[in-house]
């Protein structure tokens, strides 16, 4: 007998409810589970490592960068929004009133190279996918084969995104930010090459004759600009977001993982190393002091001065009283006496044991 589509929903619309009810009530046993352990190995939140802190400033920096780029003062200019000029206007019409703007009221180099380029509707249309820098600058390009503007302007295109790749590199090293940063490259890595790969794609597939129908300036698609734009917040998005997560995972505030067993063997036996060094470096301090007849001479005065002048702060009143208080009304002193029996016999039970000879 077959199963139809219906009899599959009916069975789930009856054991459904059941199911995931169960199923709910089993993670959140789980979770309360996992919490205690959860939270005993959760590392403390610590401030930021001071190495980390020059690559959160370069990508702080390089976020503001995009951003502030994505301003009209930093676009570069549109002479049809400049002069509001529409899409079908004379070319001699359009830069007469460009030169009109400029300063002595003559065209620039740049405008000379637009003037002649602008030989008719297509080039008007590859101005807008394009802009101007490659529309004026490029010696080998023609309007017959509109392939080669985008050649021309590949290099360009990939120049934000490499420089961009770049900082990303070196804020992700592990030489620099450590396993904060390095546990972040390739993600960044790809999200980077991604929108690299989306903005070319977006910008080789785009039909530049959509807008010959745009009758008014308003109606135009100034693609170049839009793209632009877009290309620096996508640049910034990526930075300001590995930032944040870098930030988060070298104080602990997320993504903190405890450390492995192998980990903690190591960290403590680095310790106990420069426990060792410390202990060994006094000893050889002592027996120098020890040994030199000047330095012994101190340090006996040290502490004959030490012994005088605690004997005298013993002997004032109001010290002896407040020793007297203590001794009968707030200090056991049977206690002190067994925890310190028990102290010393816990130092000494490991000489003892191994023979007269080295005990004495």
């Amino acid at each position: 007998m077959a199963i139809t589509w219906d009899s599959i929903f009916s069975i789930i619309m009856f054991f459904g409810p059941m199911l995931v009810g169960r199923a709910f009530m089993w993670y959140r046993s789980r979770r309360a589970a996992a919490a205690p352990q959860a939270q005993k190995q959760k590392p403390a939140v610590q401030p930021v490592p001071p190495r980390i802190q020059p690559a959160l400033f370069l990508l702080f920096v390089a976020t503001a960068t995009y951003l502030i780029r994505t301003t009209p003062s930093f676009a570069p200019e549109n002479i049809f929004v400049l002069t509001q000029s529409r899409l079908q206007i004379p070319v001699d019409v359009l830069f007469t009133r460009l030169a009109s703007m400029r300063l002595g009221e003559k065209l620039t180099a740049q405008d000379e190279a637009l003037r002649a380029k602008f030989v008719n509707q297509e080039s008007r249309l590859l101005y807008f996918q394009f802009g101007p820098a490659v529309l004026g600058d490029c010696p080998f390009c023609n309007v017959d084969d509109p392939a080669t503007y985008f050649y021309y302007a590949l290099p360009d295109l990939l120049r934000s995104h490499l420089a961009n790749l770049i900082v990303i590199a070196l804020v992700t090293s592990s030489a620099w930010t450590g396993v904060h940063g390095s546990r972040w490259r390739i993600l960044a890595t790809i999200a980077a090459a991604v929108v690299a790969v989306a903005d070319v794609f977006i910008v080789k597939e785009y039909d530049y004759k959509s807008n010959s129908l745009a009758l008014r300036l308003h109606e135009i698609d100034f693609f170049h600009w839009s793209m632009r734009c877009y290309r620096l917040i996508s640049l910034a998005v990526i930075d300001g977001l590995l930032g944040w997560l870098i930030y988060l995972s070298c104080t602990n505030r997320a993504f903190a993982k405890a450390p492995s067993p192998v980990e903690r063997v190591d960290a403590l036996t680095r310790a106990l190393l420069s426990v060792k060094s410390k202990m060994s470096a006094m000893g050889i301090i002592r027996n120098t002091a020890l040994r030199d007849t000047d330095l012994r001479s101190q340090s006996q005065a040290y502490w004959m001065h030490e012994v005088r002048l605690m004997g005298e702060v013993m002997e004032e009143r109001e010290v002896v009283e407040g020793v007297n208080d203590a001794l009968s009304n707030r200090i056991d002193m049977q206690a002190v006496l067994r925890d310190a029996d028990a102290y010393s016999q816990a130092v000494l039970q490991p000489l003892h044991e191994l023979g007269p000879d080295v005990a004495l």
